[in-house]
């Protein structure tokens, strides 16, 4: 558990920021450290586990650099208003350039092959799970080599999507939509987690 500072009172701030103005590094340092708090606060809303809370938390800390480097007090903004969108922000922009990155995922390396020899692809696995080929596989060596890779490399939220968007292990094929709900969560985020749990198994299959 990640313990924060108290943050500044009014008072406090005011002054940091004043001190700010004049070039005071540790000011600034203060005022970074006073207000981590703020970033956990933001982070929550878009962490799925302590692990991304932590891989957040130091995306967010960005954020906020960039929120105090920037902030102009004589606006009438407060500091926490101003700070919250800069580092939700950052978070975002994030979680956009992952998702350009997911685009450029290809799942055609082969994976291993069906009993009458034919290559399967990881895609295949996944994809294909109402078709011949997954019928042929469901019971071999490379849809097990996939829940190895689940196990081992995905979190536990992205299991749950991975096994409910997919049908695996049984599970009735859900859209993201109905996971969303299932887990009062947006559309779009499952789209992130799903996503990102994809290319964590390319990833994966190409370091093996």
């Amino acid at each position: 558990m990640i313990l924060f500072e108290e943050p500044l009172t009014r008072e406090e701030e005011k002054r940091y920021l004043e001190l700010l103005q004049q070039g005071d590094k540790e000011a600034k340092d203060i005022l970074i450290e006073r207000n981590l708090r703020l970033v956990a606060h933001v982070v929550k809303r878009y962490a799925k586990d302590e692990k991304e809370m932590e891989e957040l938390i130091s995306v967010g800390t960005i954020g906020l650099i960039k929120a105090i480097n920037t902030f102009n007090a004589g606006k009438g903004n407060k500091l926490a208003t101003y700070a919250a969108r800069c580092i939700e922000n950052e978070i975002l922009m994030m979680f956009r350039s992952e998702k350009k990155k997911s685009k450029e995922v290809s799942l055609n390396e082969p994976i291993g092959t069906d009993k009458e020899g034919n290559t399967i692809n990881l895609i295949d696995v996944i994809e294909e799970k109402n078709s011949d080929v997954y019928i042929k596989i469901e019971n071999s060596e490379n849809i097990e080599r996939l829940k190895v890779y689940m196990e081992k490399y995905l979190t536990g939220r992205e299991k749950e999507v991975i096994r409910k968007r997919y049908g695996i292990d049984g599970e009735d094929v859900l859209t993201q939509k109905k996971i969303g709900e299932m887990y009062d969560i947006s559309r779009s985020y499952v789209s992130r987690i799903e996503k990102k749990a994809l290319g964590k198994l390319k990833r994966r299959h190409l370091e093996n």
